[in-house]
């Protein structure tokens, strides 16, 4: 088309002389061709000066770099490119032992070596102290024996000597990163550093299940511990083919998260910075993610033995390296008793699923289809023309160049004007098409993101969805979810709530049950302050937003108005995370002046709330870190910057993290114990969701009055407080009508 019109809008221009459904697409799409132009072509008017001099290559400031490269720890890069001559050079022998089909194993009845149980390999200020100047080993320069455990009669041995462990690592190689729909391609094991075996597990679904079957006494021993990195996911593989794993469990990663919850916590990360090794990567197996990426099934078995059984090793190499610096720290006690126990609830869930009715799906899709339409209407019609809403720079030219909402309107590096949520949110009270613009994007994200998303997500063996629950991602302590992500389904507006109704029982012997934790933060923050009267007005019943209007517009309860209760809300909740009198300002629509007065009456008011965060951020600056009530730690590195910008963040977190993060230990506890209770009473209802506070079940209508008490005693009775915890219990057809 380009060829035969000159350009795209030569093509738009001649429209009429295309047919059928080219000339359609044309004309509905005309304004995506040209922002497609406008985003490929080279703006070549920058104002850019160019000074010859500059280009000319120099030495770099030696010092300035390298103590530069030393704070990144750019350690290839650094010697790259500075270079260092004194690097020692390390010759290790390639161990060329390889084990084939049929060879006897001689190295079997080794006993596991007593690894040194060192913990210094971080130093007070929680940073490694790897010797940058040893190169990094790999698989290449490291003895090892990984040997192919590929007929029965090794993998009988193989067994034998697993059965013989107190405590074994395993790993599974699998065609996909989603457990729910991946198959078996290999499983891996290990028991002594720098010796593991892989099993390979055919395509063939009744082969793979014989073998498994083999190794049932294995997993289901309970006085063998098992070992993974992130094992929720190699717990959940062996689920699907009819596997429970016994015995104590015990994750790298999950260890690594408790004692360095800021940093990465995958494993070639971890083998990285830990044992200076640099594992084999899975990119080399089976390509870079994308449409092209392959699956282990298609990568060679001997490729695949190396790789697999190298990640049993390093597992059992990081536990042995990790376990005595948990101790250390205080940290095994949390470890052990919540975020192991959590990892069978989680796989749990995650492998109940929740069932999505994708007709309501689709007819809200319809509806919402209606609204957008509607809503860009109605902005088009503010703005006397139509232009692409998505598109910022056509936005910020209609709203600020021919509009003028904001003289002063910011512009981004790029040159054009700054359309984001704050600034619209700014412009909304003055400016209705700012309003109808905020309307127009969260009804396109309800669409695209959840409404139009949710029925692809379905899995096509169990017909439900099978959201991934994740423990290592928030450094507070808070579980976070993908495919989908639960926690960011809106809930502020009637319309996003309105997605939480395709959420619907697994059929028609259960209803949804939904216990939600009321005010949890505000009441940890009572009992940590000791403030007598949040914990009073808590333990009485009594609404604490209101008490809180009362005392601070100093006006009797019966005289509190909803507008009183509104803001005294809004001071709640921002005091817990810090909120500063602009903050507050901002988001209540008020001077700055009157927000500042509002929070100094709040601590008249409650003066032990003011001593506690006081004490929050000294504790904060003496320990460097903030602590959980179950001693979960947020490392707090800049609480003495001379940023102030940077300490400000910390010293907000230093008062924020213990109680999120307390909030995160409770629900957690509660969940466990909750998870035991329908284990033993062998109950036919599940938990199936956890979003932010709330636990989500499939309850049976038998046991629903039965559920609603003992959840209710179980999340209540969590851990002990001195403020009363309660739930709202709620049952429905679907998560909304019982929320």
């Amino acid at each position: 088309l380009i060829q035969e019109f000159g350009s795209i809008e030569n093509i738009i221009d001649n429209v009429d002389k295309l047919k059928g459904k080219l000339q359609e697409t044309v004309k509905n799409h005309a304004d995506k061709g040209i922002l497609s132009k406008e985003l490929a072509t080279i703006d070549i008017n920058v104002p850019i000066e160019f000074d010859a001099e500059a280009l000319k290559i120099t030495e770099p400031n030696r010092e300035v770099l390298e103590n530069l490269l030393d704070e990144l720890e750019f350690r290839t890069l650094k010697k790259r490119i500075l270079g260092d001559d004194s690097t020692p050079t390390k010759t290790v022998p390639i161990n060329a032992l390889k084990a084939t089909s049929g060879q006897q194993i001689s190295l079997f009845d080794a006993a596991p070596p007593q690894l040194p149980m060192s913990n210094t390999f971080f130093d007070d200020e929680q940073t490694e102290i790897i010797n940058t100047k040893a190169p990094k080993e790999d698989i290449n320069t490291t003895v090892h024996e990984y040997y192919l455990m590929d007929t029965v009669q090794l993998r009988k041995s193989l067994i034998h000597y697993l059965l013989q462990q107190t405590a074994i690592v395993f790993d599974t190689e699998t065609t996909s990163t989603d457990a729910n729909e991946a198959d078996l391609v290999g499983l891996s094991f290990c028991y002594q550093t720098k010796e593991a075996f892989y099993v390979p597990i055919p395509e063939n679904v009744s082969e793979a299940q014989a073998i498994l079957e083999e190794f049932r006494t294995v997993f289901e021993n309970e006085n063998i511990s098992k070992i993974g990195q992130n094992i929720k996911y190699d717990l959940l593989i062996l689920k699907n083919y009819g596997i429970e794993v016994a015995g104590e469990l015990h994750d790298s990663m999950l260890a690594h998260y408790l004692i360095e919850p800021e940093q990465r916590h995958g494993m070639d990360f971890m083998a990285e910075t830990i044992l200076n090794y640099s594992p084999v990567s899975i990119t080399e197996l089976i390509g870079k993610k994308g449409k092209l990426q392959g699956t282990m099934r298609e990568v060679q078995i001997h490729l695949v033995k190396e790789y697999a059984a190298e990640d049993a090793d390093i597992t059992w190499q990081l536990h042995h390296k990790l376990m005595p610096q948990l101790i250390q720290n205080q940290h095994e006690k949390l470890y052990k008793d919540v975020e192991i126990p959590l990892v069978r609830v989680l796989a749990n869930m995650e492998h109940e699923g929740v069932r999505i009715d994708v007709e309501t799906l689709r007819d809200f899709s319809g509806i919402l289809e209606k609204d957008i339409q509607e809503v860009q209407g109605q902005i088009f019609g503010l703005a006397n023309q139509e232009f692409n809403i998505a598109s910022p720079k056509q936005l910020g030219e209609v709203l600020f160049d021919k509009m003028k909402l904001d003289p002063k309107a910011k512009k981004t590096k790029t040159g054009q004007y700054a359309t984001g949520e704050e600034i619209l949110s700014k412009l909304e009270e003055d400016h209705e098409i700012a309003r109808k613009i905020l309307d127009f994007r969260e009804l396109q994200k309800l669409k695209n993101t959840y409404v139009d998303a949710l029925p692809l997500l379905i899995n096509p063996k169990t017909g439900r969805i099978h959201t991934s629950y994740n423990q290592a991602v928030a450094a507070t302590g808070r579980l976070s979810s993908t495919n989908p992500n639960l926690q960011n389904i809106p809930i502020r507006t009637p319309r996003g709530r309105e997605i939480r109704k395709a959420f619907i029982p697994r059929n028609e012997d259960f209803k949804i049950l939904s216990a939600d934790y009321s005010q949890i933060e505000l009441r940890i923050m009572a009992a940590f302050s000791g403030d007598e009267s949040m914990i009073e007005a808590f333990n009485q019943g009594r609404d604490v937003h209101a008490t809180t209007a009362s005392k601070v517009f100093k006006v009797g309860l019966d005289e509190v108005t909803g507008e009183m209760r509104r803001k005294a809300k809004m001071v709640n909740f921002g005091i817990i995370y810090g909120i500063s009198p602009f903050g507050l300002a901002q988001r209540l629509k008020i001077s700055r002046t009157e927000a500042k007065e509002m929070i100094d009456a709040y601590w008249v008011e409650f003066p032990k709330v003011r001593i506690y965060m006081d004490k929050c951020i000294n504790d904060a600056r003496d320990m460097k870190y903030a602590e959980t009530i179950l001693g979960r730690r947020r490392y707090l590195a800049n609480i003495d910057s001379g940023n102030m910008t940077d300490r400000s963040f910390a010293e907000r977190n230093a008062i924020n993290a213990p109680i999120q993060g307390s909030a995160a230990d409770i629900l957690k506890i509660a969940m466990i114990n909750i998870d035991k209770f329908l284990q033993s009473e062998k109950l036919k209802s599940k938990m199936i969701l956890t979003v932010h506070d709330e636990l989500v079940f499939d309850a049976h209508y038998s046991e629903i009055n039965y559920l609603k008490v003992r959840i209710d005693e179980l999340m209540a009775n969590a851990i002990p407080l001195s403020v009363k915890l309660e739930t709202g219990i709620g049952v429905g057809m679907n998560w909304l009508e019982a929320h």
